[in-house]
């Protein structure tokens, strides 16, 4: 890939310097498949582009972008490398979490993010239930002779091999729930490259452990006794990252789908026409993937809207119902994305027959991250809940598939 100069302010949305960004990690997608490649060039152009700081107010030193926007970008780094957006997923939440905050001490991580540094999560551990809030760490600090000291491990924390800070869910000392940050290569803070998903391969989503890590006073984030305020359905933002992040696979495959029938100079036995570009069959193929990718973005963008609409509505006596909405409208969005890209990306090699399974083409890779990024909740469970809502006015669960 070629060099991106730095930049002296958080790019900004429909930007030039966006663009050539996004262009910049989708030259070398192919090439980090085939040679089983981290994205660490790619994520240090993110850094140096700020892209990080997008929905920073601009006086704050951000790219003032609307949340709607930010899913565009989303839509694009999807279509670029999916892998690079499933990475910056955990940052771009706190950066909305700290955005929403209304606590002094907090604007100096948003002075982090200014500068480009990147936030990864390490809350979820492997014993404890889908979903679930509740539960005690088993990732507790405790006091030592030498101080205070932070062990356990974290599982699927996505993103966290890339990353400048670490914020991590622990029992405190008082046998409190508790969020500190610190460091990412602080001493002790382990993070192997231990992700063995066959897609999504390079997001980094294994664990994080923590041999002993120091712990300082300045490092708390917050505690369970001060806690800010949550939002009726927390998850609905992440979740809308994933169907983004589909969306932008689906618009690869489509755009794959074009490249592959111009490039073509060998009809299909029994085709209508010699020229392929031509072949009615094939128009129809990648008429049909377009058409898909489209209605996947106009889900997303539609459900993005509403999400901000919710937003907006923060502590009023509407914000319940808008965010009821958005989760309801992301919940459709997944069923119906989830069937078209798993469809499309098997449609693909219909444009090119058995030349396009050759490994070399790396077009497996699109159903391998779309399979991947799907699994994350089933869509079985949002048309049921989806339906429970239409016919009885049951309210969408309000847990981590939501």
């Amino acid at each position: 890939m070629t060099e991106l100069a730095e930049a002296t302010s958080a790019v900004t949305f429909d930007s030039p310097q966006l663009q050539e960004l996004i262009d910049h990690i989708a030259d070398g997608a192919i090439e980090r498949d085939e040679r089983d490649e981290l994205p660490y060039a790619a994520i240090a152009a993110v850094k140096a582009a700020r892209l990080g700081a997008l929905r920073l107010p601009v006086e704050r030193g951000g790219g003032g972008a609307t949340l709607t926007q930010l899913y565009e970008v989303f839509i694009e780094l999807g279509a670029a490398d999916s892998n690079v957006a499933h990475i910056l997923r955990s940052h771009f939440g706190i950066v909305e979490d700290l955005l929403r905050s209304t606590r002094p001490e907090d604007g100096r991580w948003l002075e982090r993010i200014a500068e480009g540094d990147l936030f990864g999560g390490a809350s979820t551990e492997i014993d404890a239930p889908a979903g679930s809030t509740d539960y005690p760490y088993r990732t507790a600090i405790t006091q030592t002779p030498s101080g205070l000291r932070l062990n356990g491990t974290k599982h699927y924390s996505t993103g966290n091999l890339y990353v400048d800070w670490l914020i991590v869910g622990a029992t405190d000392v008082d046998g409190g729930k508790v969020q500190v940050i610190i460091p990412a290569d602080r001493l002790g803070v382990l993070r192997p490259n231990d992700w063995d998903g066959f897609g999504q391969r390079f997001t980094g989503s294994g664990t994080t452990s923590f041999d002993n890590v120091e712990i300082h006073p300045e490092d708390y984030f917050s505690k369970e006794t001060s806690r800010r305020e949550k939002l009726p359905y927390p998850a609905t933002f992440f979740h809308l990252q994933l169907n983004a992040m589909i969306a932008g696979v689906l618009r690869r495959v489509a755009l794959d789908a074009v490249e592959l029938v111009r490039a073509r100079r060998r009809a299909f036995y029994h085709a209508p026409s010699d020229v392929p570009a031509e072949d009615p069959i094939l128009q129809y193929s990648v008429g049909l993937l377009a058409s898909q990718a489209f209605a996947a973005e106009a889900l997303v963008l539609t459900t993005a809207a509403a999400l901000e609409q919710a937003y907006a509505a923060h502590g009023t006596p509407e914000e319940q119902q808008l965010s009821l909405r958005a989760a309801l409208l992301n919940a459709k969005a997944k069923v119906v994305i989830d069937e078209l890209a798993n469809r499309a990306s098997s449609e693909l090699f219909d444009v090119g027959g058995g030349s396009l399974t050759r490994r070399g083409a790396h077009l497996d890779r699109h159903w391998r991250n779309i399979r991947s990024i799907a699994a994350h909740n089933p869509k079985t469970l949002k048309a049921v809940a989806v339906g429970r809502y239409e016919l009885n006015g049951t309210p969408l669960p309000n847990q981590g598939f939501f």
